[in-house]
């Protein structure tokens, strides 16, 4: 009889880590199968870590904005949600529209999250990560892009319709 429970709480158990990486695998995904394409023009900043891998850490402008734009800014914290509103430009790439903490109704916009809000610029901009920061690729790949991202290059992402986005693709202009 012990036997038995203990295999079914094992089994249990093993299900239960199934399914929350699953969820975190989907949810991951999720705006590479349903987004819309957004490009935006991109900067490299460093190609490689001996830890993480080959990648270019990548730099938006819409990574930092004015404090302004954020009624209530001056407290705000580490980590609180921001939504950060696109609109298309003559190009088709998509720049900065303005910010807000609530959700846009409509239109897109990237979910972001403050990031060192304690060490804002003299020019009280607020830095806002997005997860698509870092664009990871084979070793013969990042050492090309190390070279050829030096030029203007586009991030092509994908973004869900509750702002999430993915990096699909980097592409030098």
């Amino acid at each position: 009889m012990k036997t038995k429970a203990v295999a079914l709480g094992l089994a249990g158990a093993v299900c239960l880590q199934l399914v929350v990486l699953a969820g975190e695998y989907l949810s991951a995904q999720l705006p590479l199968w349903t987004g819309k394409e957004v490009r935006i023009k991109t900067l490299p900043v460093d190609p490689r870590s001996m830890f993480r891998g080959n990648y270019a850490l990548l730099n938006y402008d819409i990574s930092l904005i004015d404090a302004g734009d954020l009624p209530g800014s001056e407290d705000l914290r580490n980590g609180e949600v921001v939504f950060v509103k696109l609109r298309a430009d003559e190009n088709g790439d998509y720049i900065y529209a303005g910010a807000s903490l609530q959700r846009p109704a409509e239109g897109v916009f990237l979910r972001g999250r403050l990031a060192n809000r304690r060490y804002h610029d003299r020019r009280h901009k607020l830095r806002i990560k997005y997860g698509i920061e870092a664009y990871f690729a084979p070793r013969e790949k990042a050492q090309a892009m190390e070279k050829v991202l030096r030029r203007q290059a586009v991030s092509v992402l994908m973004v869900a319709d509750n702002g999430r986005a993915a990096l699909k693709a980097v592409v030098v202009e």
